[in-house]
């Protein structure tokens, strides 16, 4: 079976517009993470800090020209990082509606961003309701299936913050089975009054910026964004630029809790160990973990126990939330783009904040940008629910 191959990137965040703005802020450890912003509504906008996209919602829409009433914020940057990757792919017109070239995209907000406007549309007397058929997860990838008149396999993945990671074991397993010759996958989640305030009522939100895997961690940021990748067989690429081969990926769900990873770390584990037999390499054999990191009790300390359960002496590690925020459905595909970049520019990017190691644990993540030989990264992501998958990347 050939190899399965990315030929296309494109990102939106709070860190960069592009691929190559995200890398220029990674490079020189620059935050997207700030009090303030206003590009969407809340009571706490100015006193808790996000990662916000800078672009208005408004600017999104002239620059995509998008005219249809009800398109969201949501949607609007899945297109903006979609039309990214498909260029730097050099996907032709034919190939997108070709229905042997899939859309796999991910989300956990959808148009639940505009869920007051919902309620305006469907209480009050309004002949227009454009917002409740955007309210759905599914209308993401509905529109840019229009948008772009695609007609092959199309799915949507909530997964929680696994979701486009799975997107992305998806889309290989639908080249590995012959039900696709290409697929676009990726994902997509915008800052929202639902999930603003579905997190603060947990309490794991921060009333500062991220720190992630420190012994005095408060909690995460959260942030918005959408990133997709062109996945294309190896015979298929032909002489495209080649950024990494997805070698293996692996799934497992610890069903510990609805929104907490068991103290064993049994899921994380699972799905790492899953990955490396799936691409079938051995601990010893990853350079680089972009992990999970969100900056939660919970999350960081297991997470580090199960890399430790597993690898016994760590690879280089770190968490590059401190940089975007937490952005939910979109995290997976956010990081598979940092995660080729470390390979595609030999280079480590800083888990910021970071100033202490766990008590008890002791592990301490890269601080600082540097070059390194890097053939195989790891990325992890792990969601409510314990829903939890892993991601490797390898040099092509």
């Amino acid at each position: 079976m050939d190899r399965i191959l990315v030929t296309g990137m494109g990102v939106i965040s709070a860190i960069g517009n592009s691929v190559d703005e995200n890398h220029i802020a990674l490079v020189n450890g620059k935050t997207g993470i700030i009090k303030g912003g206003g590009n969407f509504p809340s009571r706490y906008a100015g006193i808790l800090p996000f990662a916000e996209v800078l672009m208005s919602t408004a600017d999104l829409r002239a620059r995509l020209h998008v005219t249809e009433p009800g398109v969201t914020r949501t949607t609007l940057m899945a297109l903006h990082a979609f039309n990214e990757a498909i260029a730097n792919a050099g996907l032709t017109d034919a190939q997108l509606t070709a229905d042997d070239t899939a859309l796999v995209g991910a989300t956990t907000v959808g148009g639940m961003c505009l869920t007051d406007e919902l309620y305006a549309n469907t209480h009050g007397d309004h002949e227009n309701i454009e917002y409740v058929g955007s309210y759905d997860y599914a209308s993401v990838n509905l529109f840019i299936q229009s948008h772009y008149k695609m007609t092959g396999v199309v799915n949507t993945m909530n997964t929680a913050c696994s979701s486009s990671a799975n997107a992305i074991m998806y889309g290989c397993r639908l080249i590995k089975n012959g039900l696709a010759r290409r697929v676009i996958v990726g994902g997509t989640d915008s800052l929202a009054k639902f999930t603003v305030n579905g997190f603060n009522a947990l309490r794991i939100l921060s009333d500062e910026a991220c720190t992630p895997f420190d012994e005095n961690r408060k909690g995460l940021n959260l942030g918005e964004g959408a990133a997709f990748l062109v996945l294309e067989k190896e015979a298929d690429a032909g002489d495209k630029k080649v950024y990494a081969a997805v070698s293996g990926y692996g799934n497992a769900n610890d069903a510990y809790h609805p929104s907490s990873l068991s103290p064993g770390g049994d899921g994380p584990y699972l799905a790492m160990k899953s990955a490396l037999s799936n691409a079938n390499l051995t601990p010893a054999d990853i350079d680089f973990i972009n992990a999970h990191g969100t900056g939660t009790e919970n999350n960081d300390e297991v997470e580090s126990r199960a890399m430790l359960n597993l690898f016994g002496a760590l690879p280089n590690f770190a968490s590059t939330k401190g940089f975007t925020g937490h952005t939910l459905g979109a995290a997976s595909a956010i990081e598979a783009v940092y995660s080729i970049l470390n390979i595609d520019r030999q280079e480590l990017y800083p888990n910021l904040n970071f100033k202490q190691p766990i008590t008890g644990i002791g592990v301490q993540p890269v601080v600082a940008y540097k070059p390194a030989k890097i053939n195989h990264v790891m990325s992890n992501s792990f969601g409510f629910g314990g829903n939890c998958t892993s991601l490797i990347f390898s040099k092509a």
